[in-house]
């Protein structure tokens, strides 16, 4: 479970218009919104469109947003995805609902949907996941471990977390691990990681291709992560590739593969098949 360094801290998820506000804009910063600068909106363009289809706030439309750095099968995050079913459920009347997710939010509800199949197929009467990578997203998670994850570009990026501050908080969430690439999963492409090694050989320098599968990558991460440090209150931390997340990690892709759709709920999955940038291995 990760938890704040200081301990005077607290993360919390906001409730504020029945969940939606957690999943609306992800930096709702005056000016942000004041000029719609797109790259921080998530559901927000989704929500009004629905609204705008007769959908009603905290009757029949609702949002449930939670702490991504965490584990996606945590009681926490299952106890409250549990509570706003049922809270959509009785505040429609009993009528089941429909289920949209997007990323690693389907995975959250696929280990829900593993862990409390019966309160699944009660509440939820149609899923729709959205680029969801069910079997891990390697190219992002690969880069994220490696060199950090950066959102926007630019001028942009000097208003978000920056792209080592990033690495540093993802090299401990659990959530990461749990979307490497699934080692067992039949591939069309196999996810690789290509390193150029320098090599020095009778005094002459030369560099080698090297390549790394799903398995042989996580050696690549021990070495790249062995001296790995974050400075706090000036104090140095080690932040290795930890071995004990991935262990967790590999439980979850246990219950993940376990999940099957109960009968009478329908599905759909909307998914991207370019591979034009390494964002786009689902």
């Amino acid at each position: 479970y990760t938890e704040s360094l200081d301990k005077d801290t607290e993360i919390v998820v906001p409730e504020d218009d029945y969940g939606l506000y957690a999943i609306d804009i992800l930096d709702p910063s005056f000016i942000l919104k004041l000029i719609h600068f797109t790259e921080v909106y998530h559901f927000h363009d989704m929500i009004e469109m629905l609204v705008k289809c007769g959908y009603k706030k905290g009757t029949t439309l609702f949002g449930y947003g939670y702490d991504f750095r965490q584990s996606n099968r945590i009681d926490k995050l299952m106890e409250g995805l549990k509570v706003k079913l049922e809270t959509a459920y009785k505040a429609s009347g009993n009528r089941k609902v429909t289920l949209i997710t997007h990323s690693m939010g389907g995975l959250l509800v696929m280990c829900f949907m593993s862990l409390h199949k019966d309160v699944f197929s009660k509440f939820v009467n149609k899923w729709i996941t959205i680029a969801s990578p069910f079997q891990g997203a390697p190219g992002c998670i690969n880069d994220s471990l490696l060199t950090g994850l950066q959102f926007v570009e630019g001028i942009a990026s000097f208003f978000f977390v920056s792209r080592w501050t990033m690495h540093q908080l993802l090299v401990e969430c659990p959530s990461i691990y749990e979307m490497l690439a699934n080692p067992d999963f039949k591939w069309k492409k196999q996810p690789q990681i290509k390193v150029w090694r320098k090599q020095s050989n009778d005094g002459e320098s030369s560099a080698k291709l090297e390549t790394y599968g799903p398995v042989e990558s996580i050696s690549l991460f021990k070495e790249a992560l062995r001296n790995n440090e974050l400075d706090y209150n000036g104090n140095s931390i080690a932040l290795p590739f930890n071995f004990a997340i991935l262990d967790w990690a590999a439980g979850t892709r246990q219950i993940i593969n376990n999940a099957q759709l109960p009968n009478g709920v329908s599905y759909y999955n909307i998914y991207g098949t370019s591979y034009d940038t390494p964002f786009d291995v689902r």
